[in-house]
């Protein structure tokens, strides 16, 4: 039967699954400590023994490498939390973590079966590459060494086990597009124009704000937009009759946003104050929203579409690893 004791801020229960031993209809304990007594890894060193955290077919998992694989996590979400908020963070990084070891477990034996075994050269050679990319590896030190290779079996294990088999069709790629058309909107385009007053020195903010005022109600009689962008704006466009160009829904100053936002074409605004100075906008096109044909989102889908699969694939792949197992939890 499955055992599992209650708590105030009860974890989902590990994924995992019986195994084979003492035949077919093994269950296997799975025992979530309260929180009292769940892993006391949030408490000082000296007060924890070392146990069996979990059993793994014919291996084990010690309490001190759960402890050192969540350690830069724990301190971490001491710096971050107090009290119940930290304890049920504690618990909740527990949990994932020793799942993530068990997974790993699962991956190295299954590796192991299949007689992956990386030679000297394979590991300099990948030790030489993350050099370079700048994540130097000390093959002197048997810990880095023992690690390395653990991740160059399980990159390799995961490669032939995994990304080999994903195909990407193209009704992959129009059933993906049509689910996440978000994600290819382009957002509106402005093309403005303005006539920009800054501070002159000494000068107040109200006296900023009375010849801001002034240009605009020349604008209002009649004046030209582009002459009094050449006669009054401080900005390096003036010249151009203050022209932009197209700037883009989210990329302009809040206030000046919400002003464009409420024009229609080739009208003004009134004065807008930023940080920078005063600003009167002109918009002098919009154009809406509209999504990237796929055509043109083609490659970009093509990455996103088997990743999803791959790690489809990877769910799958490790729920036929734990149903083929003997795991048991033994917190």
């Amino acid at each position: 039967m499955i055992h599992r004791h209650h708590t105030s801020a009860e974890l989902p229960p590990l994924p995992l699954r019986p195994g084979p031993r003492r035949g077919a209809g093994l269950v296997i304990g799975i025992a979530l400590a309260a929180a009292s007594t769940l892993l006391p890894i949030h408490t000082d060193a000296a007060e924890l023994t070392d146990r069996i955290v979990a059993i793994v077919n014919k291996e084990v998992i010690m309490l001190s490498e759960l402890r050192t694989e969540m350690e830069p996590e724990r301190k971490r979400l001491k710096q971050q939390y107090r009290g119940t908020e930290l304890q049920t963070r504690m618990q909740q990084t527990e949990y994932r973590t020793l799942t993530r070891m068990i997974e790993r477990r699962l991956q190295m034996q299954h590796a192991q079966t299949k007689g992956m075994d990386p030679s000297e050269e394979d590991i300099r050679r990948t030790a030489m590459d993350l050099q370079q990319r700048g994540t130097p590896i000390n093959l002197d030190d048997p810990k880095e060494k023992k690690a390395l290779k653990e991740q160059l079996i399980l990159f390799t294990l995961e490669n032939r086990e995994i990304r080999t088999g994903v195909m990407v069709s193209e009704n992959d790629l129009k059933r993906y597009y049509e689910r996440h058309l978000t994600l290819f909107m382009l957002p509106e385009e402005y093309r403005i124009s303005q006539i920009l007053l800054l501070p002159r020195k000494g000068e107040s903010r109200t006296a900023l704000r009375k010849r801001a005022r002034e240009v605009h109600d020349q604008l209002k009689k009649g004046g030209e937009f582009d002459d009094l962008a050449l006669r009054y704006s401080d900005s390096a466009d003036a010249t151009r009759g203050g022209a932009l160009g197209f700037i883009r829904q989210g990329d302009m100053d809040p206030s000046i946003e919400r002003a464009v936002a409420a024009l229609q074409p080739n009208t003004a605004s009134e004065p807008v104050e930023t940080s920078d100075g005063i600003h009167i906008i002109r918009l002098d096109e919009k154009k809406t929203a509209q999504f990237r044909p796929l055509e043109e989102v083609r490659n970009e889908m093509q990455g996103l579409v088997f990743q999803q699969k791959s790690a489809d694939r990877y769910q799958q792949w490790m729920t036929d690893l734990k149903s083929k197992s003997y795991i048991e939890v033994k917190l």
